[in-house]
């Protein structure tokens, strides 16, 4: 008897230790499962910045050589400038003083033409005066013939000197008749040369100016020519620091690089220390299972139990409402999860939400009511989707997504370690202590007991009760 009880005491003692042990493991699980997710960002961060680091040394890189053609085409651009500039300043120097000369040449020609066409002038008065005196010498000698007609014989030698004055008048008429029409003609050349000399001086002098607008610019080539030297200069002056700038990116890059082959070898370690701690959680969780089923009394047996009952509730009334007609066996299991708008985080809905809210809802109730350290209880499909949550974590959605995820859990899909593990299992039950996330970096461990449901004898998924360690 005494035996019995110290066997009996050994093994709650082993019971309590092997849940002791699994809390400490799950705690450990937790930390290496943060620190491998921890390992995975720092490998993504630095190769991000291995990346942008790679970015900024080409780009440099790009930057140099953009640099170095800048200078080698502003040097070919500052010769080309310099050479044109000076040819472009002579031929303006040339064309302005041919200008100058021409336009002297051009008022010089006007200031003649004006000339002789005041001697064109008195020609032509002189002209119409002799004109005027063959006009009076004809008529001297038509009076002359006159008189010489009626002296008869005696004024016959009269009337031959009076035929060669009207011979020679009449001479002298052609001539001034002849001397006006050139007279005419002259004048008419004149005029034209003193227009065309007239624009040939506004075109001078209009060219005159454009030299000058010319020589303006030829200024501002030369100046520019200096902006293009300096431009070279200060383009040398940065490519010294461009130059320091890629060597330090390249010295960068080749630390950036170890670095990254440093924290991908980190990651890989933490990636086979989360797998092993995996390993010894199942290990341990397998160990709990195997004490509960022994008939050791351990903190979970209670939990257990209430697990149990619940699930076999459900199932008889899955089972009925099945047999009834009011619940159809492929409702039960409907997997097609429609997205309900509008949601952050994202709730989903199926047949038979509404069945379930009504008569889950009760039942899950009264297991958080069973035991103070129970936080909740649901059940959850084998896909991790909880569809009916207790009253506290069912409310409306609102505006904030921190709020609804801690306070709106129902309708959402749990697709974590722990919840697909709850809803796939398909021993008795299964007791798992996982670390819950309660914002602002504060985790808490918890424990979750779950026991597999059945309808029409197909796994469903399973009950969830999760409780305070």
């Amino acid at each position: 008897m005494n035996s019995n009880r110290v066997d009996d005491q050994t093994m709650a003692d082993i019971g309590h230790r092997v849940e002791r042990l699994g809390i400490e493991i799950a705690d450990v699980n937790g930390v290496a499962s943060e620190l491998a997710a921890l390992g995975v960002q720092q490998a993504q961060n630095i190769s991000t910045v291995a990346r942008t680091s790679n970015q900024v040394l080409s780009t440099s890189t790009k930057m140099a050589n953009s640099m170095a053609e800048a200078a080698q085409s502003a040097e070919q651009a500052q010769e080309i400038l310099t050479a044109n500039t000076a040819q472009i300043q002579n031929t303006i120097t040339k064309n302005s003083d041919r200008m100058q000369e021409l336009s002297a040449n051009s008022l010089n020609l006007k200031e003649s033409l004006t000339s002789v066409d005041g001697n064109v002038q008195e020609v032509r008065v002189a002209s119409r005066a002799i004109g005027q005196i063959a006009r009076e010498t004809q008529l001297l000698s038509l009076n002359a013939s006159v008189e010489a007609a009626r002296a008869g014989d005696a004024g016959r030698g009269f009337a031959v000197i009076a035929a060669s004055v009207k011979t020679l008048a009449d001479q002298i008429q052609g001539f001034a008749d002849q001397n006006a029409q050139s007279l005419e003609e002259l004048v008419g050349v004149l005029s034209g040369l003193q227009e065309r000399s007239q624009i040939s001086a506004e075109t001078a002098t209009q060219a005159i100016d454009e030299t000058a607008a010319a020589q303006e610019a030829s200024a501002q080539l030369t100046s520019l020519s200096q902006s293009v030297s300096k431009l070279v200069h200060d383009i040398d002056l940065l490519r010294a620091p461009v130059e320091e700038n890629i060597a330090a990116s390249t010295s960068i890059n080749e630390e950036l690089s170890s670095l990254d082959q440093s924290v991908k070898h980190f990651e890989r370690q933490l990636e086979k220390l989360q797998s092993r701690s995996d390993s010894i959680l199942d290990i341990s969780e397998d160990l709990m299972v195997f004490i509960a089923q022994s008939g050791v009394e351990t903190g979970d047996t209670k939990i257990i139990r209430l697990g149990e009952k619940a699930a076999r509730r459900i199932e008889a009334m899955m089972q009925d409402a099945i047999h009834q007609g009011t619940l159809r066996p492929r409702a039960a299991f409907d997997r097609q999860y429609k997205q309900i708008p509008h949601t952050n985080p994202t709730q989903y809905f199926t047949e038979y939400v509404d069945w379930t809210d009504r008569h889950w809802q009760p039942i899950f109730e009264k297991v958080q009511q069973a035991d103070p350290r129970i936080v909740f209880s649901a059940a959850v499909d084998v896909n991790g989707y909880l569809p009916t949550h207790n009253v506290v974590y069912s409310q409306p959605q609102g505006d904030d997504p921190e709020w609804n995820a801690a306070n709106c859990r129902n309708r959402r899909i749990f697709d974590d370690r722990t919840g697909l593990a709850a809803g796939q299992n398909t021993k008795p039950f299964l007791v798992q202590t996982y670390r819950r996330d309660m914002g602002n970096g504060e985790f808490v461990l918890m424990k979750d007991a779950s026991v597999p449901i059945y309808i029409e004898g197909q796994h469903w998924g399973g009950l969830r009760i999760g409780y305070k360690v």
